[in-house]
């Protein structure tokens, strides 16, 4: 994708740059924020059990785990 310098534009090409992304934007379906978060904490409690950031990784399965002691003499 071609860099455009909004600099080098006139006040047309501006214009025209803003209508078309106004009209991509109205053509997006909308929804009511508090399905989405209804739906969003569904999600999230559902996935939970599985979730490695909210139970951890055992210790079996962790590839960065210690391989042995440190030893100073």
């Amino acid at each position: 994708m071609p860099y455009i310098n909004i600099d080098d534009l006139t006040d047309k090409d501006k214009a025209l740059m803003e209508v078309n992304q106004l009209k991509t934007e109205i053509k997006l379906e909308r929804w009511l924020t508090s399905k989405c978060c209804e739906e969003l904490k569904d999600y999230i409690q559902g996935v939970e059990e599985e979730d490695t950031l909210v139970k951890g990784i055992s210790e079996d399965k962790n590839p960065f785990k210690e391989k042995g002691g440190c030893v100073v003499c």
